[in-house]
């Protein structure tokens, strides 16, 4: 997730059932460059364990660079092949690398060559052409690589199309390691469903979790619980207004009128936010 799933989030979903969290999505090459960068964009606890950090990059020196610095804070580096957004493949990050199987195969070597302890993961989407993303597996697994999340949709596809179930299981039929799948997961029921049909080691959740933190608790909208918990570790933790605001959008979106919607969805300042939640929720920070 693009600029979300920071540690005041990733602290409340661990509180919901979810084992294992990722951080937002990291441009290596910046992260490794840029002490201020790695500040910005990367914190964390020693509560915040198990920790995956995920990055961007599209050459082996800035992943495994980036990597190396993150490896004394995380059990694991992800690379994201998965990105969609219109930015990143024109950077040729995330999803572009999907068209480039001997560079991921080249990069999670450089990684993997580096720290050789480090749990090494990427990310990928599924080929029109299932035979290519066979052979995409087969080379990750051929440099080392110790896990793949499966999103079961292609980089073209929009989140409005159904997730491809049948390829995911076709990924897990033919990997040698452990396979996650991500994609349609809004709900406990959806997780358990998917893992039914597919066999899959693990399933992943992004937008759903966004709606709601505590889906994989069962839970099927946003607890109020979690709302008052979020606001006190962002504010804990100093969350930026935008981030702040965002995630409260997403939590309270089913819950909120529409009116009230509009009303919220225009709020500029982390007081305007804070005095709307007491006005209307009742609740005291």
């Amino acid at each position: 997730m693009v600029r979300y799933s920071k540690l005041p989030f990733r602290e409340l979903v661990r509180g919901y059932n979810v084992d294992l969290v990722y951080t937002p999505m990291i441009l290596a090459d910046v992260f490794a460059a840029s002490d201020y960068a790695r500040h910005s964009d990367f914190s964390t606890n020693v509560v915040d364990d198990p920790l995956v950090i995920q990055f961007a990059a599209k050459n082996g020196k800035d992943l495994a660079d980036a990597a190396e610095l993150a490896f004394p804070y995380v059990g694991g580096v992800d690379l994201n092949c998965g990105c969609p957004q219109k930015w990143a493949i024109q950077e040729k990050i995330g999803s572009h690398l999907m068209t480039q199987p001997d560079l991921v195969r080249d990069m999670i070597r450089h990684v993997k060559a580096r720290t050789p302890s480090l749990d090494m993961s990427i990310k990928i989407r599924i080929h029109p052409d299932l035979r290519e993303t066979h052979e995409f597996v087969k080379r990750a697994e051929m440099a080392g690589v110790d896990y793949i999340t499966v999103h079961g949709r292609t980089r073209k596809q929009k989140s409005a199309e159904t997730v491809n179930l049948d390829a995911i299981r076709f990924v897990k039929e033919v990997a040698m390691v452990p396979v996650v799948a991500n994609g349609d997961v809004f709900s406990a029921s959806d997780a358990e469903e998917i893992q039914r049909v597919t066999g899959v080691d693990g399933v992943m959740a992004a937008r759903g979790l966004l709606q709601n933190p505590a889906l994989f608790a069962g839970y099927e909208h946003t607890p109020w619980d979690a709302v008052e918990k979020y606001v006190r570790y962002a504010l804990g933790y100093g969350t930026n207004q935008f981030i702040f605001h965002h995630h409260l959008m997403y939590m309270l979106e089913t819950q909120m009128s529409k009116a009230e919607q509009k009303t919220f969805n225009i709020l500029t300042s982390t007081p305007a936010i804070l005095d709307h939640l007491e006005r209307n929720w009742g609740f005291n920070a």
